[in-house]
């Protein structure tokens, strides 16, 4: 059951990220912001599971990549962290405004997230690889 369940969390943040071409394509950069939240909140998850078999009950990306940091102590995700820490919190903000406040982003942020979100993921499959 862990492994599909691990799987599965794996399986919906790529999914997520997988849409956010598509929403940059129609213009709702709202939704690329969103989705990359989504699919980092939901990868960082799935490695909480691999390791210890649970994650913690949040939606703070901010709170579970130190989580994972902790976890699997590499100094490559933690510079990555420190050097990524605001648009950490843009994500957040984004996740938040997606669902209660009237927030707009433009082309150049959602491009910005775009690239962000390409380096994350390399991030975290070089850590999944090693663990």
């Amino acid at each position: 059951m862990s492994n599909y369940y691990a799987n599965l969390l794996k399986r919906r943040a790529k999914a997520f990220l997988e849409s956010t071409q598509t929403d940059f394509a129609k213009g709702n950069y709202y939704l690329v912001l969103f989705h990359v939240e989504q699919f980092l909140q939901l990868y960082l998850k799935h490695l909480l599971y691999m390791k210890i078999g649970d994650y913690p009950k949040t939606r703070s990306v901010v709170r579970l990549i130190k989580d994972v940091i902790r976890v699997y102590s590499k100094n490559r995700l933690r510079e990555f962290y420190e050097k990524n820490l605001e648009t950490l919190y843009l994500l957040e903000e984004a996740y938040i405004s997606s669902r209660y406040l009237p927030r707009e982003y433009d082309k150049d942020i959602a491009e910005r997230v775009l690239k962000f979100a390409e380096k994350v993921l390399e991030v975290l499959e070089w850590l999944e690889k090693r663990s």
